[in-house]
């Protein structure tokens, strides 16, 4: 793994004591971009030049040390070169490397970031519940304990965010009537919810879940647009399991079909994404695309493996899938691997509840991860480091330039 040569350019000029203060910002944000956060690089005016050097070399050099034998080496740059790989890889920060070879001439075209005048903050918990009557509440808004009552039925908001449901201060049954309630997110928003069984489902921005508040009869049945997470019950009646099922509503891809009987997985259904995803990190489950001409193809993947379906609707599987980049999201990161940055905006569009306009065409690649919990400057920031494209905020818009 390679770093790229405007940044080992800077960290050769921290060694030589020649690093401008504005060269100096983009090393530092550099180096935290992957760094952990026991170790930090300061740029205040009481630190010289030399100092931020030594502070970064020893930094490389106690790493290198723990991971490899010392060698000899023979040049500087080589070492630098050498040592800045070996961080990267053992970092456990956030770190990000495009797949374009970088020249010395990019160094001249990155300008630091000046203070934060338009700056978006990052996406919470937020939901809108649709009760079966029509009526909605706005969940962010709303207070921990009860929040609304549909006949002898309590909806509960948790201390921990959570919504339950319960009969008389019961979980409820099989005999009570089944009343079906939507939960949905906006750009911007995300939110949990523990299922009548027990199941427990993460809603990304701008998706939805449309579910019973009781399941009744022979299976467990949900309804879900843009991205989710579950954790499913194990649910038992008269001996046999029973099914929960997941109806995957797309307009361009149509409604698919999971089944599965306890198991954890993450379901990608944005409108704007090229393939409908089903990604298993445990158990079992059965993929059924949409009908094509009246045949139905299905899939029955096991834990790492993920399925695609098309606008075609044709099922294509995936072994080893990266779980990881999957469920990310609601591990509170964004993570790529050789994503295009297209992808990666609409993922921030829907984070941070803005608009992508590209004012020139930015073909990269990038493999990394990044936090959610930053202001958006601070993602581009990160981003804008590669000195091969440049970010706009202008309020709810997002310019993207080279």
């Amino acid at each position: 793994m390679n770093i790229p040569e405007n940044i080992l350019v800077l960290i050769e000029k921290y060694q030589n004591n020649t690093a401008t203060p504005e060269e100096k910002y983009l090393l530092d944000e550099w180096y935290h971009s992957f760094n952990d956060t026991k170790s930090e690089i300061t740029t205040t005016e009481d630190l010289t030049e030399f100092m931020l050097g030594e502070n970064i070399r020893n930094r490389i050099a106690v790493t290198v040390i723990q991971e490899t034998p010392v060698k000899p080496r023979k040049s500087r740059r080589g070492w630098i070169k050498a040592a800045a790989s070996v961080i990267l890889l053992i970092s456990m920060g956030a770190f990000f490397l495009l797949s374009n070879k970088f020249s010395k001439q990019e160094v001249a075209k990155t300008t630091p970031v000046g203070p934060k005048v338009n700056d978006l903050a990052p996406g919470s918990n937020k939901a809108i519940l649709t009760l079966a009557d029509g009526s909605t509440i706005v969940l962010d808004n709303a207070s921990d304990g009860m929040i609304t009552e549909q006949g002898n039925i309590k909806v509960q908001k948790l201390g921990n965010g959570l919504l339950a449901y319960t009969i008389n201060g019961k979980q409820v049954t099989e005999n009570d009537e089944a009343f079906y309630n939507t939960i949905s997110t906006p750009r911007g928003g995300q939110y949990q919810v523990t299922l009548a069984d027990g199941s427990k489902v993460w809603l990304n921005a701008a998706s939805s879940i449309r579910f019973p508040v009781v399941f009744i009869g022979q299976e467990r049945k949900v309804e879900v647009t843009g991205e989710a997470y579950f954790e499913v019950a194990t649910s038992v009646k008269k001996g046999n399991k029973l099914p929960f099922i997941v109806k995957l509503n797309s307009a361009n891809k149509g409604q698919s079909t999971i089944e599965v009987l306890g198991t954890h997985f993450n379901v990608n259904a944005y409108e704007d994404e090229a393939l409908l995803k089903t990604t298993l990190l445990e158990g079992k489950v059965k993929v059924l695309a949409p009908e094509n001409y009246g045949n139905q193809s299905s899939a029955i993947l096991l834990p790492g493996q993920q399925a695609g379906i098309t606008k075609n609707k044709k099922i294509s599987v995936i072994d080893n899938a990266d779980t990881e980049e999957a469920v990310a999201w609601k591990n509170g990161r964004f993570q790529f691997k050789s994503a295009d940055l297209n992808s990666i905006l609409r993922q921030i569009s829907r984070w941070y509840d803005v608009d992508i306009i590209y004012k020139d065409n930015v073909d990269l690649h990038f493999t990394g991860q990044l936090t959610r919990n930053d202001n958006a400057s601070k993602v581009f920031e990160k981003l804008k480091l590669t000195g091969e494209v440049n970010f706009t905020i202008d309020g709810k818009n997002i310019i993207v330039s080279h």
